[in-house]
């Protein structure tokens, strides 16, 4: 079975499992011109339509009851332009193969999230990002775009044409048309230089400003039940290359990382009482390590722990109090939480409904084992990120409405206007963006 999340006798399922939909029809198109046929045979029939990348979101932002677009057919790049340094790639390729080929040309983009089976429409569509101090999303590297409209008309916008569009498009959340190309910025591809190394918990928070601004890339892990964290600083390098050894790879990255970790999981899952005993191991058993490769293989790692996850951009500057909060509705709550949690930082961005639209943000993601209760942590959890203003990521769960969004977004109606432009009929509508952007 391939990453693309899907089910028997036309039902759809999501990656994490949590989301099921049953279209009335499936389309595969094989171009562009088939994608906006498919469209307009849809507005004849009444019925909606979403596009679905690999379905590594956990909201249901892709779930639809009408027609299904699978983009695998419009994959592969159309053009590199040396000059502009700018890549043109078909929205259905996955970013792990976008990666790939452009280090084959000596390419790289600037900065990318931590997994890359996603396709590059459905990750920059709901606002995927790594960290940065001074790089930001994967949507904030583009520089031109084409989509296909509710009408079956074909628009491209960037910064000088339908820059309006291009302002909320490249955070679209599938609501403004079905994007079929994305142009992103490119730069010749550099090394960077990995330091991992375990931290404790209150130390990160007393350093966490240097450590944001010593670094361009800066994250770290917290083991709940625990006072420890593990960082990551990612850094440009003169070089030389210095990747993780096979072995030394495959036993942090694969055995502990995604096999052992699994069993801890299902152990975890089975006697939720183990689950602290099995944190403080855990967060033990990383040891410091660095070093030096191209970007792909630095900012992402393998998944293979299917788990849900629920990820709030709040202001940067209240990071450390979001987190003693989190530490410690944790620490008396009889919660048995088992994994870690991720926390990384964006610069301030221009795009309408970006997570970091208008303020330098810091993300704090909480994750549970798929198949493990997650409804009280993550409520627990959301009542802190709110108080702080947080905005949560698109494609993860979440449960607020449009009236919070009007609230946390002061470009939100700037947004919903557009919609009312480009999609007056509601033919990219969905039970999640009549939630989130009203109806």
């Amino acid at each position: 079975m391939s990453s693309t999340a899907s089910g028997k006798n036309g039902t759809w399922r999501n990656w994490g499992g949590n989301v099921v939909s049953r279209p009335a029809r499936e389309v595969t198109p094989a171009s562009v011109e088939e994608l906006a046929a498919a469209v307009r045979q849809a507005a004849e029939d009444g019925l909606t339509v979403k596009p679905v990348g690999t379905g590594h979101s956990f909201t249901s932002i892709a779930a639809t009851d009408g027609v299904l677009i699978r983009p695998q057919l419009l994959t592969g790049i159309r053009r590199i332009d040396r000059d502009a340094m700018t890549v043109t790639v078909e929205a259905g390729t996955p970013l792990k193969r976008l990666n790939v080929a452009l280090a084959r040309e000596a390419l790289s983009l600037t900065n990318m999230g931590d997994i890359m089976e996603q396709t590059v429409s459905g990750a920059t569509s709901t606002g995927t990002h790594g960290t940065g101090r001074d790089s930001a999303s994967i949507a904030a590297q583009i520089k031109g775009l084409e989509l296909v409209t509710a009408d079956g008309s074909v628009l491209t916008c960037s910064e000088k044409e339908n820059p309006e569009v291009f302002a909320a498009a490249r955070i679209g959340l599938g609501a403004l048309g079905i994007v079929t190309a994305i142009t992103f910025a490119v730069e010749p591809v550099f090394l960077l230089t990995a330091r991992e190394e375990p931290m404790p918990f209150e130390r990160v928070l007393a350093e966490f400003d240097a450590l944001w601004a010593e670094n361009e890339h800066f994250e770290f892990y917290w083991f709940p039940h625990t006072g420890s964290t593990n960082t990551k600083r990612n850094n440009r390098s003169a070089g030389p290359e210095k990747p993780v050894g096979q072995v030394a790879g495959w036993f942090e990255d694969e055995f502990l990382s995604n096999g052992v970790f699994q069993v801890a999981q299902w152990v975890g899952r089975a006697v939720p009482a183990t689950v602290p005993t099995i944190a403080r191991v855990s967060s033990r058993a990383l040891s410091a390590r660095t070093y030096t490769d191209i970007p792909y293989k630095v900012y992402t790692s393998p998944r293979r722990v299917r788990f849900t996850e629920m990820e709030y951009a709040v202001p940067r500057e209240a990071l450390t109090e979001t987190l003693r909060e989190l530490k410690a509705m944790v620490d008396r709550s009889d919660l048995r939480v088992s994994f870690p949690v991720e926390v990384r930082t964006a610069p301030a961005d221009d795009i309408t409904l970006s997570t970091a639209s208008g303020r330098d943000s810091a993300y704090v993601a909480v994750h549970m084992f798929k198949g493990t209760p997650y409804q009280a942590y993550f409520t627990a959890a959301e009542r802190i990120f709110t108080a702080h203003e947080g905005r949560p990521h698109w494609g993860k769960v979440h449960t607020r409405d449009a009236e919070y969004f009007a609230g946390v977004y002061p470009r939100f109606g700037e947004f919903t206007a557009l919609r009312d432009r480009l999609d007056p009929d509601r033919r990219f509508q969905n039970d999640y963006l009549r939630r989130v952007l009203g109806a």
